[in-house]
């Protein structure tokens, strides 16, 4: 476990669980919301993502948590193990109004500077929407990737607990 990818959908804990295994395992974090988005919601162009995480997967060793479908395969393509966060709709959309209601005005520690946290019903629908719109071909391309690759599919909260325990006591 040295290059490292989560995803999963928004509130489902990627941020949080990067930071985690970061100090656990002494990797680097890197947040793709805070390095692709630019202030007031502007996003980084096609062109700029790819060299941000061109840039990133050339590392000895990361953590990178984002989806940005667009440029997914790019990056579980140069992992060596992928955390996907399969956690329920209802627990995903919970974090992100309590979230949004936390951060009302501020950036978050995970956020790109100039990006104040906003009540937003469009990716909250994306949210609950993710099941079905989303998580299909997430598990799809999971499914066509290398067997050398290894996958960690954790669907509650539990089992993110359970994770970290279990790399607690190898010593890592």
């Amino acid at each position: 476990m040295q290059k490292i990818l989560l995803i999963g959908s928004g509130g489902s804990g990627k941020s949080t669980l990067a930071r985690k295994l970061g100090m656990r395992l002494g990797i680097d974090v890197h947040h793709l919301d805070a390095l692709l988005w630019k202030p007031n919601w502007t996003p980084a162009t096609r062109q700029e993502q790819l060299a941000t995480q061109s840039a990133l997967i050339e590392r000895e060793s990361w953590i990178i948590d984002g989806n940005y479908g667009g440029t997914l395969n790019f990056r579980l393509d140069a992992a060596d193990t992928i955390i996907f966060l399969d956690l329920p709709k209802t627990i995903c959309t919970y974090r992100i109004l309590k979230r949004m209601l936390t951060y009302r005005g501020k950036t978050r520690p995970d956020m790109g500077a100039g990006c104040e946290e906003q009540f937003d019903p469009k990716f909250l629908k994306w949210v609950w929407d993710y099941p079905k719109s989303q998580r299909p071909d997430v598990i799809k391309r999971l499914n066509s990737l290398p067997a050398e690759k290894q996958i960690i599919r954790l669907r509650s909260r539990t089992e993110v607990c359970d994770f970290l325990k279990h790399l607690d006591t190898m010593g890592r």
